[in-house]
């Protein structure tokens, strides 16, 4: 890649296009407020850019991308900042594009079930919404409370809903993108059925902002349930917790949430959180079971499958949510283990994925491997999706064991993860931190495919360059 500096004539141009208040540089910005938008939630990691702009509409990023493309100005577009894999990181510093500005909840349509948005409105603040007229978007990342949509679309993030709802991905019908040589396109029509031509709205979607930057996104919505049941089953043994997740669907039950949690990392959390929950001794980790719908009578019977699948295994005593509060809580406990992991250590964030059966032998090979090499995870996750969480505690391990040491225990556990007919990221993207381990889950075949779509459309790899590849 053949980058340019950036020089003060560019900057100028930015603020003739945006305002001068919104092209923010070091020498404007205290320095921690500033350093902020190099970093994200991925280990210790900090990338400083020359500029951050903050423009407020499609025409603006237009003008400012197409600026960079024609003088080689690498750029990268950052919603929140709440990513795992790098992937909004300016690793070539260049251009950082602010997309929170682009925070407008532009229409919600009732009749079609449908909503018009922009990128930098938060995914809680869409989702209550669009709740307020009965309706629901059920993506909800941990860090629903303050990431963007705009960063959800560039990974297809998931949440817990995934199991019953799916991802990001699909309930995207249309896309408003800048292309990185600054042309304004849709991608798709607002219907529920498209085939007309190659699906450049799927393709956007988790290309982690490597290929347009999204300005306007169309989603379809459903009706939102009005009832729901929370059971947090503590298990004796790990492993039984993971099998119990496959069970479940066999015995015909789709849970709108199947989420594992092992020992410490539900005590981090309730610790970390102030919550007081009690965990005896005997119990290894958790399964919060969530069964929503709109027929609360349909919703019982379901509980009492989901209880005579949980008589199988060596369970504890079963907390059954009886109000909103208790729910709430135990919501937040699950939502916040990445914040208390990252209160407790620097860590690094392994998002593997696998068939949902073979979850209980993801879970047994990646604590022989941490045995081997002789690190310490915490593991949770969307068990009902067969994503894992695997959380590597930095603790006391040198600086050589964790820059070093740790690349052949996660390419293992990577290894470990396609053999299982899984693959090495479900959410988070590959970004940076991942890019090297790709070839694990892709073949060289695919990954030039990949490449050629990069080039072209950006021909002069300008757009969040030395991510994925």
């Amino acid at each position: 890649m053949n980058f340019q500096p950036l020089t003060p004539e560019l900057v100028a141009a930015f603020e003739q296009i945006i305002g001068e208040a919104y092209v923010l540089t070091p020498q404007r910005v205290e320095a921690d407020v500033y350093a902020d938008y190099g970093r994200d939630h991925t280990e210790d990691l900090h990338f400083a850019p020359d500029v951050v702009l903050r423009p407020g509409n499609a025409e603006e990023i237009s003008k400012i991308v197409r600026l960079c493309h024609e003088h080689h100005v690498p750029v990268t577009a950052r919603g929140a900042g709440t990513g795992l894999s790098g992937g909004a990181l300016p690793i070539h510093n260049g251009v950082v594009i602010l997309t929170d500005r682009l925070n407008r909840i532009i229409q919600i349509d009732e009749r079609n079930l449908q909503a018009t948005v922009e990128p930098g409105v938060v995914n809680e603040t869409f989702q209550n919404a669009v709740k307020e007229v009965g309706l629901f978007y059920p993506p909800d990342p941990a860090s629903k409370g303050s990431c963007t949509l705009g960063g959800n679309l560039a990974h297809s993030s998931g949440g817990p809903k995934a199991v019953k709802y799916g991802t990001t991905r699909d309930y995207v019908l249309n896309l408003e993108v800048v292309l990185p040589t600054g042309e304004i396109i849709w991608t798709a029509a607002n219907t529920l059925k498209n085939s007309t031509g190659y699906n450049l709205t799927q393709l956007m979607v988790g290309s982690e902002g490597t290929l347009g930057i999204i300005t306007k996104v169309v989603f379809r919505l459903l009706p939102y349930p009005q009832h729901n049941i929370l059971m947090l089953v503590p298990f004796r043994q790990e492993e039984q917790a993971a099998e119990a997740v496959s069970a479940v669907f066999r015995a015909g039950v789709i849970p709108s949430g199947m989420e594992f949690m092992e020992r410490e990392a539900i005590a981090w959390s309730s610790d970390y959180l102030k919550i007081p929950l009690t965990l005896p001794e005997d119990i290894s980790a958790h399964l919060l079971i969530e069964l929503d719908g709109q027929d609360m009578d349909q919703l019982y019977k379901e509980a009492e499958q989901v209880y005579g699948v949980l008589e199988r295994y060596d369970v504890g005593e079963i907390l059954l949510a009886d109000n909103a509060t208790q729910k709430d809580e135990l919501w937040k406990i699950r939502r916040n283990i990445g914040n208390s992991v990252r209160y407790n250590s620097v860590y690094k964030e392994e998002d593997t994925v696998v068939p949902r059966a073979e979850l209980p032998t993801l879970l047994k090979g990646v604590k022989e491997i941490g045995r081997r090499y002789g690190f310490k995870s915490v593991c949770y996750g969307h068990a009902g999706d067969g994503n894992l969480h695997v959380n590597i505690i930095r603790g006391e391990l040198s600086d050589e064991q964790w820059n070093v040491g740790l690349r052949q225990p996660i390419t293992e556990i990577f290894e470990l993860c396609v053999k299982l007919g899984g693959t090495i990221s479900g959410e988070h993207g590959i970004g940076l931190v991942q890019k090297g381990y790709i070839g694990i889950a892709l073949q060289e075949t695919n990954l030039e495919l990949m490449r050629g779509i990069k080039r072209v459309f950006d021909p002069h790899g300008i757009l969040n360059p030395g991510k994925i590849f």
